[in-house]
């Protein structure tokens, strides 16, 4: 099975993240761990009562992720997702795309320091964190596929795969 993203071409400004399969699934199992340490530690808090394991975990999920929301577009030769990621640089995002998915990644760590006559009075770190998993409608080259990022839209043009043809059985 093939499994690959493309870069769009550069222009002076940086591309999206070019990622293997074991990259951006070690971020996700990362991210992961992440979510279930918080989640424990709701049910600790809470010692077990008054909710479900669910509850916690869909609160811990909610704290550390945000969904992207997407727009898929159909056309005639590509598929088209676009995925609300703003806050986001290029350099944040990894994508992984193969015949029938596509992968979303991002982590954006942000620090914000003012000092007045060489001594801070103001510190601030905050980070974000997208992770999206998204089914497509049509088979894809994830060979060919390129990606941009303009004013927090992410676009990726998924050029559809060629149909599989059917070979006719001759008697010998």
């Amino acid at each position: 099975m093939s499994t690959a993203i493309a870069k769009q071409p550069t222009t002076g400004t940086p591309s999206i993240n070019i990622v293997r399969p074991s990259s951006i699934f070690d971020d996700m199992n990362r991210l992961m761990e992440r979510i279930e340490k918080r989640a424990f530690s709701l049910f600790e808090n809470r010692e077990g009562a008054n909710g479900s394991a669910f509850d916690d975990w869909f609160r811990a999920e909610s704290e550390l992720v945000k969904v992207a929301p997407v727009e898929i577009e159909e056309k005639d030769r590509d598929v088209i997702v676009r995925a609300e990621v703003p806050g986001f640089e290029a350099k944040e995002l990894s994508i992984q795309a193969e015949r029938d998915g596509l992968s979303i990644y991002g982590k954006s760590e942000k620090k914000k320091e003012a000092e007045h006559k060489g001594k801070r009075y103001y510190s601030e770190i905050s980070s974000s964190e997208i992770c999206r998993r998204i089914s497509l409608p049509s088979n894809v080259d994830p060979d060919k596929v390129t990606a941009t990022l303009d004013k927090g839209i992410l676009e990726i043009k998924l050029p559809k795969a060629s149909a599989p043809k059917l070979v006719e059985v001759k008697a010998a």
